[in-house]
């Protein structure tokens, strides 16, 4: 794991050397992606699909050759299932509207329909479900946590009916870490004819995701947590669910013809892409999953659960409280250390040179049935190391003694 390709992590903060652990909200860019911004602007700028001459024609072929390398990334069965959106937030949103629209039997939504989330969501799993819910007078349900903050499966197949439409959960939870057992849970919902969604922005960046192993019908993502830029995501769908669902835009690009009589769209995936695409980002997300697949994702998922268990015992002896201690976990920690405010430890830590996050981190619901007004998250990245680790927990003492004087 070479920090040394990774620019940003050679700064300081307030005059300390940057310990960088917020990577389940955003993770840094090595050189090779900020080579590759730099390349599309300067050598090859210029719109896609559209234009007959050089520099059209290099931009294109960029931008759909970073379409295989997702489709490879996640093993899709062809590169037209996979869908650029602005990240997962997008996409998620984009697959609701589309949904709310659809005229098919076995994907319509209405009135009474229900659709299923889990107890761990991040708010972009929960918002766009509801808002399609109102618009369609659904309903939106959970799945329950258990004491232990795991999903309640038996709950689960108890909810599963001839109205559930749509399943969507999180792959790994962005406030725990924990990794859900989604293949259970799409074997479940298929067993009642019900596709499943899932939301991989902390699965994809540090694990192998198969969407034909987990037999997922859609995959989110995102760009700017697996290394890659901000403002690029995906929406992986399999065909037979792609070709009936209609595009949630309109525009350029997304049509075959317009008539003042009606327009016919796109063939896939080209009919959810409406206007200009961030081609410029889907060429330097293939760098990134370049990056990512030269260290290797066994290695990396090895290294990192190591760093998450080593940490996890490191907090523990320092009397913090640990969340789902002792469950396998993808990169990230929460912890709360007695009555201190999560949000004065961040603070402290900060003026250390650590960089963590704290609050609710967009899943309030998780943290209402935790009963706790925050947490202090620590996430790790392919090039953290047991150095960032020991100097945190330094950092984490030393906030300690101030701040119960």
């Amino acid at each position: 794991m070479n920090r040394q390709d990774f620019p940003i992590l050679k700064e300081q903060v307030h005059g300390r050397e940057l310990v960088y652990l917020d990577n389940a909200a955003t993770s840094q860019k090595s050189q090779q992606v900020l080579d590759a911004i730099v390349e599309a602007y300067t050598k090859w700028n210029s719109n896609i699909h559209r234009g007959v001459h050089h520099l059209s024609q290099v931009a294109t072929m960029k931008h759909e050759e970073a379409r295989k390398a997702v489709a490879a990334f996640i093993n899709a069965r062809e590169a037209e299932e996979i869908v650029f959106t602005k990240g997962t937030t997008d996409a998620i949103n984009a697959l609701a509207f589309s949904l709310g629209e659809i005229k098919d039997e076995r994907l319509e939504i209405r009135e009474g329909d229900e659709i299923i989330v889990s107890g761990v969501e991040h708010h972009s799993n929960i918002v766009p479900w509801q808002m399609l819910c109102e618009r369609k007078k659904a309903v939106l349900r959970h799945i329950p946590l258990r004491e232990d903050l795991t999903l309640d499966l038996e709950a689960f197949k108890g909810m599963l009916s001839a109205k559930t439409k749509l399943v969507s959960v999180a792959h790994v939870s962005n406030v725990l870490g924990t990794i859900q057992p989604v293949e259970e849970i799409i074997r479940l919902a298929h067993e009642k004819g019900v596709p499943v969604c899932i939301d991989g922005a902390q699965s994809v960046p540090h694990m192998k995701v198969d969407v034909q192993a987990l037999d997922c019908d859609f995959l989110a993502f995102s760009g700017h947590k697996m290394y890659g830029p901000t403002g690029i995501g995906v929406l992986y769908g399999k065909r037979e669910w792609l070709d009936k669902l209609p595009p949630h835009e309109g525009g350029g690009e997304m049509i075959k013809h317009v008539r003042w009589s009606g327009t016919t769209y796109n063939d896939l995936p080209y009919k959810f892409e409406a206007g200009t695409p961030n081609f410029v980002g889907s060429y330097a997300l293939h760098k990134a999953i370049e990056y990512m697949q030269t260290v290797g994702l066994d290695a990396i998922e090895k290294h990192e659960r190591e760093l998450t268990e080593y940490c996890e015992k490191q907090l523990v002896d320092a009397g913090c409280t640990v969340y789902a201690a002792g469950q396998p976990k993808a990169g990230v920690i929460s912890f709360n250390l007695g009555s201190i405010h999560p949000f004065d430890i961040g603070t402290l830590l900060d003026q250390q040179g650590v960089e963590v996050r704290t609050g609710h981190h967009c899943a309030e619901p998780l943290i209402d049935e935790m009963g706790v007004p925050g947490t202090v998250r620590v996430s790790f990245g392919l090039y953290n190391d047991k150095s960032d680790v020991n100097a945190f927990i330094a950092a984490l003492r030393k906030t300690i003694e101030m701040l119960t004087l």
